[in-house]
């Protein structure tokens, strides 16, 4: 893992204390993907014995804060990233440590253009959730924005 990359999951758990109350672990962190483990943490399971409902989802969205921090960290001296949006699917039972992947939804220059124009740009961050054994037990989407510090 690299500095950046150590920076922002540090950034992240010093930030947000949901994070670091989940001990979150920032695996790995680049404008193109970030993964993000939540570990088999009795203090957080649900009535069946897995992580719950409301962990899992903090870990997909920290893991989609990641992606928007690495790919748009040079624009925060002008514009302050914000989740609009967010949904999220449970598809199998989760059991043990479970990873989420983010992936950005848009190409980041793309977003950028439209930043340099004036606008607020929105883009979304597709987030997989897994087990160990690699079975998908949730999906996620979080749209975010990228909100100019002075609109014109």
């Amino acid at each position: 893992m690299s500095a950046d990359q150590m920076s922002i999951g540090e950034m992240l758990a010093a930030t947000v204390p949901m994070a670091r109350t989940l001990n979150l672990e920032f695996r790995e962190t680049a404008p193109d993907r970030a993964v993000v483990a939540l570990p088999d943490q009795s203090d957080y399971h649900n009535h069946v014995g897995g992580p719950h409902a409301g962990a899992m989802f903090t870990l997909g969205e920290s893991a989609s804060g990641a992606i928007v921090l690495a790919a748009f960290g040079a624009e925060l001296s002008r514009a302050v990233p914000l989740a609009v949006s967010a949904e999220i699917a449970y598809k199998k039972l989760a059991m043990g440590p479970v990873t989420a992947t983010a992936t950005l939804g848009r190409p980041v220059t793309d977003v950028i253009a439209e930043l340099d124009a004036g606008e607020r740009p929105e883009f979304p961050v597709a987030i997989e959730i897994r087990r160990e054994d690699g079975a998908v037990t949730g999906e996620m989407t979080v749209v975010w924005t990228l909100r100019p510090n002075n609109p014109s």
